[in-house]
């Protein structure tokens, strides 16, 4: 018999370090990068200390998920890892074993299925759309997706190469470090609270953004065309959009919050505009949270639910969009409406 799917619990790990972007840009002898953190809306981002990386990042987002879960360790029948980087002691990455037998192990969740998936910033909603797969169809009843991001290498990186404001490094300076966890959870039809609306990739668009391990320095770089991907992912995103609230029933302006791939502050806004006029309507809000974090990768969207589920901003019935931009390209959409788990985040000032 299939089983509906709620999101049950959700935690966060965030470095204790915090880098300004002023600090960031100012080896850049560059005019226009001054005007950095004004484009981008980036004021700081997180970023991991020795001590601190990928795995450390997913292990402590896992804790911190079930220290707001009514599940324990040993109930957990699934566990997906999720993260682009898979960073073990620095800047080793670890393929074999796979990291989310790691982090299953040094959280206690040993006899949980586990492998890991990589789908670029899409990575954990895409973990998402298989754990509702495994949960419907009753292989599991609940499901752990967990990321860890340490991505603040390609900044290092961008700013050794970065000469010109025309450089395709330019997007590494938006990037920060930090974990992030999910738990799905079975549930009866009338309590379910998430509809998948689906993932396209357009594959000829893969070119605009591309992430490569460098050969100079520890570590990886990536060169990205944003002004183009910005265009192609806002105009081919418009009818995957509209498909997805057709299948759910809905119109743009019954979704309560919008809460996009956070890359910068100009795009999240160029965006917004671009679905006003393709819909004639907007959403009740398009969160923007990336001005103290940064563009951290696939664990954005679970940092905005968790930091506005803290700051007391939604109430249960409320509707979210989940809308993710990858490399790839990859467009994603999913749309579930607040339950009650909201009643156990508060203010953590």
């Amino acid at each position: 018999m299939s089983s509906k799917v709620q999101f049950e619990s959700i935690g966060i790990c965030l470095p204790e370090r915090r880098l300004s972007t002023s600090e960031l840009v100012k080896s850049l002898k560059i005019p226009t990068i001054n005007k950095f953190e004004l484009l981008t809306g980036i004021k700081e981002r997180r970023v991991c200390s020795p001590g601190e990386d990928s795995l450390t990042l997913a292990i402590d987002a896992a804790k911190d998920c079930l220290a707001h879960s009514k599940f324990v360790t040993s109930d957990i029948d699934m566990l997906i890892s999720c993260s682009i980087t898979k960073y073990i002691d620095g800047r080793s990455q670890q393929y074999e074993p796979p990291i989310s037998i790691s982090i299953k192990t040094s959280i206690g969740a040993d006899r949980a299925l586990s492998f890991d998936v990589s789908n670029a910033c899409a990575g954990m909603l895409t973990g998402v759309m298989i754990a509702e797969d495994f949960i419907q169809r009753g292989v599991v009843k609940n499901c752990m997706v967990v990321s860890g991001e340490y991505i603040t290498g390609l900044s290092e990186h961008a700013l050794k190469t970065i000469k010109t404001p025309l450089s395709h490094e330019l997007a590494s300076l938006t990037v920060g470090d930090a974990g992030a966890a999910v738990i799905l959870q079975a549930v009866p039809k009338e309590k379910a609270d998430i509809s998948i609306s689906g993932f396209t990739t357009l594959c000829g668009y893969s070119h605009l953004c591309i992430a490569r391990q460098s050969r100079k320095m520890p570590g990886a770089y990536m060169r990205t065309k944003a002004k183009k991907i910005h265009q192609v992912s806002i105009a081919e995103s418009g009818p995957i959009v509209q498909e997805a609230l057709r299948q759910n029933g809905l119109s743009f302006d019954q979704i309560d919050y919008l809460i996009p791939h956070q890359t910068s502050r100009s795009a999240i806004i160029s965006g917004s505009k671009h679905y006003a006029e393709y819909f004639g309507v907007r959403p009740g809000q398009v969160v923007i949270n990336l001005k103290e974090y940064g563009n951290t990768a696939s664990t954005s969207h679970f940092l905005s639910l968790y930091t506005l589920m803290n700051e007391g901003r939604f109430k249960t019935g409320d509707k979210i969009m989940l809308l993710c931009f990858a490399s790839g390209l990859t467009i994603g959409v999913v749309i579930f409406t607040m339950n009650n788990m909201v009643e156990r985040y508060g203010n953590t000032d």
